[in-house]
Formats: C-alpha cells, sequence, structure tokens
C-alpha cells in the first residue's frame, strides 16, 4: 500500500485512518489509494476514523471533502468517524465547513450508517 495507512475492505466498505502526525503527502497518497479501490473494487461506502488527529487544518479539511466528492462520483457514500470534540470546534471557529461529508461519532456508528449489521447473535441449540 502506497500510503502506509492501513485500509481494511469488510465486504463493500472501505474502513481507513488517518494518524496524528498526517502530512501532505501521505493524506494525498491516502486519497489516491481509495479513489482507487473505491472504482476497482466496486466500493459502496468508505469510513475514515479521524480519532486520532488532534488538529484538522484547513487542507485535512480539503482532502475530506474532496474525497467525499470523488466518493460520490464514484458512487460510493463517505463517513468521517471519531472527530474529537475539539477538532469539532476549531473547525466550526475557523468557519471551515466540510460540505458532502458525513460524520459519525465511532466507526461502529458510521458502519450502521452504511447499513452494516452485527450478525445476530446465535442462540444455543441442544442437539
Amino acid at each position: 500500500m502506497s500510503a502506509g495507512l492501513p485500509i481494511l475492505r469488510l465486504g463493500d466498505i472501505l474502513l481507513g485512518g488517518l494518524l496524528s502526525d498526517l502530512d501532505d503527502k501521505t493524506a494525498l497518497a491516502f486519497t489516491d489509494e481509495l479513489t482507487t479501490r473505491i472504482a476497482d473494487e466496486g466500493i459502496r461506502g468508505v469510513i475514515v476514523d479521524i480519532s486520532r488527529l488532534e488538529i484538522v487544518d484547513s487542507f485535512v479539511a480539503r482532502v475530506l471533502m474532496q474525497l467525499a466528492e470523488t466518493g460520490r462520483l464514484l458512487g460510493a457514500r463517505m463517513i468521517v468517524a471519531g472527530m474529537r470534540p475539539a477538532v469539532a470546534l476549531t473547525l466550526t471557529e475557523l468557519g471551515l465547513q466540510l460540505p458532502g461529508v458525513r460524520t459519525a461519532l465511532n466507526a461502529e456508528q458510521a458502519m450502521e450508517q452504511l447499513g452494516w449489521r452485527r450478525p445476530a447473535e446465535e442462540t444455543s441449540h441442544d442437539s
């Protein structure tokens, strides 16, 4: 993987995470890999976990917006999960909006938004 960031596939959903020391080169490589995989693998949903990011600057915000728009054009929905309260406050204070980017408190809620359901617990059967 070129981005050096893990991207897991769960059915037709990709789950990736951004690290706290995200630089421009890594962010762009991550975007390139995600969009390529969306197209090549018929992905319908992408979850980007940003819970490790303590700061989201205008560059990262722009990358997330572009990724969401590109994914939408390729037929996939993107959800940003795990935004810290301080990050949300900073985005608001700076007037940075993420149009087209859905959010969830955590990856599990993002999976639910994309229609992923946990298998029901199996009941024990006496044989």
